[in-house]
C-alpha cells in the first residue's frame, strides 16, 4: 500500500510540475520540436536518395534546420519576443 501511495504521489508531483512551465518555455519546446520534425524528414528523405551528394546535401540541410529551431527556441527562453531583443524573431 505504501508503494502505491508513494507511486501516485511521484505521479501527482511529475504532472504538476509540468503544468507550471510558462507559455514562452512551451512555445520555446514547440518549435525545437518542430524543427526536429523538419529535420528528420529531411534525414528520412535523405536516405531515400539514390545519389550520394544529393544525400549529403539533404543532411547537411537538417542539420541547419535543427541548429536553427534550437537557436530561435533558445532566444525564445532567454529574450521577450515582443521587444525583438536579440536577432529579431
Amino acid at each position: 500500500m505504501k508503494k502505491v501511495l508513494a507511486i501516485a504521489l511521484l505521479a501527482g508531483v511529475a504532472s504538476l510540475s509540468a503544468c507550471n512551465s510558462s507559455p514562452r518555455e512551451q512555445a520555446a519546446d514547440n518549435i525545437e520540436a518542430n524543427a526536429d520534425a523538419v529535420a528528420d524528414n529531411l534525414e528520412d528523405a535523405a536516405d531515400n536518395v539514390e545519389n550520394d551528394a544529393a544525400e549529403d546535401q539533404l543532411e547537411n540541410k537538417a542539420d541547419a534546420v535543427r541548429d536553427l529551431g534550437e537557436k530561435k527556441a533558445d532566444d525564445m527562453r532567454t529574450h521577450d519576443a515582443d521587444t525583438n531583443l536579440k536577432n529579431g524573431i
